[in-house]
């Protein structure tokens, strides 16, 4: 595993703060600007789901490398009411804040690998990797 820098998220501040590391990592990897602009709108998404709806969380980016490919991912962390209905977040255009509903399914495709892991009263641990071309 690479080096892990996080980002605690509290308020919206953290947000901005969350995508500025995940801009800054990406740089430092040699993304580039729209590779950037899909992680760090991956990482608004996520952050902003935390602060939404758990109240709190962290933000996490790591460098990673598998063989000879290098690349970032995303690991957002949060102890909140977890996700009951898993299908239905993972659906186009489904929204509980009343927000464009880009959500889980639009970090997904911007991304290369998407993981996730709910459960109800117990959090959300979702893992998004993109790697460098």
């Amino acid at each position: 595993m690479g080096i892990q820098s996080c980002v605690k998220i509290i308020n919206e501040w953290d947000i901005v703060a969350a995508r500025q590391l995940g801009r800054n990592v990406a740089k430092e990897l040699g993304f580039g600007t729209v590779d950037q602009a899909r992680i760090t709108t991956a990482i608004s998404e996520l952050a902003r789901n935390i602060y939404l709806y758990a109240g709190q969380g962290q933000i996490c980016i790591e460098k990673i490398y598998d063989g000879g490919k290098a690349g970032l991912q995303i690991v957002a962390v949060d102890s909140g009411p977890g996700i009951n209905d898993m299908r239905q977040v993972m659906e186009d255009g489904f929204s509980t804040s009343g927000g464009l509903g880009a959500g889980l399914p639009g970090v997904k495709r911007l991304m290369d690998e998407f993981y996730i892991s709910s459960s109800p009263g117990d959090g959300t641990d979702i893992r998004a990797t993109k790697w460098l071309r």
